[in-house]
């Protein structure tokens, strides 16, 4: 695959990255490297769909009685805004626990991933390290990131659930959950061939505050595709091998702040 040269800090050439990576994929070299993470995708994506749609219908049906008659007059005109911010939250919640139980489980497997697509692009690879020390390291990395993930997580849901119950300031819950995903899924896919050079993982977070509108539109072409049922088993290579391509671009010399993000 040809690399281009540095792109434009914006959204659309984030979500190219994503588009490039489902084809950097297609190379033979790559095959060997998917199997096994394709293999776990399925059998989350098997159990977590079914998850989904048996508590979606449990919750409808309870819900169905919870309004009492005298205020569902009250209530009927906004129940339509109320879905749909249920809906855009539920949805999130679903590709958020598909990518982040699988991405702990395939981390070994995606960092040999995203190693390989680096070398197919520029021709050379991080500094080979035994597998006896990788795994472990990893598997650290993935721990590190789901607190930052949870902690931060927490402080979103709460705003999120503040602002919903204020009015005409409840149509940007769900656009703060959809912008809080693209951030997450950035990093998420973004670490691994930061990792892979042993870029910290607080330093990766400022190259990707530099390169906000990347970041963005980076993450947020994988937050459409992993809320897909089906279409989220194959979306996580293509994540890892476009998150290596928007290393090599724009990441690894971008300039570095000092804040925290």
């Amino acid at each position: 695959m040809q690399l281009e040269t540095k792109r434009s800090n914006n959204l659309i050439s984030g979500a190219s990255y994503f588009v490039d990576g489902i084809r950097l994929l297609l190379h033979p070299e790559l095959r060997l490297y998917i199997l096994v993470p394709l293999v776990v995708n399925c059998f989350l994506f098997f159990i977590l769909t079914t998850m989904l749609v048996t508590y979606l219908g449990n919750f409808v049906e309870g819900s169905s009685g919870f309004i009492p008659d005298q205020l569902e007059p009250w209530i009927a005109p906004l129940k339509w805004v109320v879905w749909t911010i249920l809906g855009v939250f539920l949805f999130i919640f679903y590709a958020y626990s598909f990518n982040m139980i699988t991405n702990v489980i395939a981390a070994p497997f995606y960092g040999l991933l995203a190693e390989k697509a680096e070398q197919l692009l520029t021709g050379r690879k991080p500094a080979e390290e035994a597998l006896g020390k990788m795994i472990p390291r990893v598997m650290l990395r993935e721990l590190q990131k789901l607190l930052y993930f949870f902690l931060r997580g927490i402080f979103i849901t709460l705003l999120i659930l503040l602002i919903a119950c204020v009015p005409l300031l409840q149509f940007a819950a769900p656009l703060i959950g959809l912008a809080w995903g693209a951030w997450s899924m950035s990093i998420q896919y973004a670490d691994y061939p930061a990792d892979n050079h042993r870029d910290p993982f607080r330093t990766l977070r400022s190259r990707l505050g530099h390169r906000t509108y990347s970041s963005f539109g980076f993450g947020g072409a994988i937050m459409a595709c992993s809320i897909i049922p089906v279409v989220n088993i194959f979306a996580m290579p293509a994540a890892v091998a476009g998150g290596t391509i928007f290393w090599v671009s724009e990441l690894q010399d971008s300039e570095l702040k000092d804040e925290k993000i």
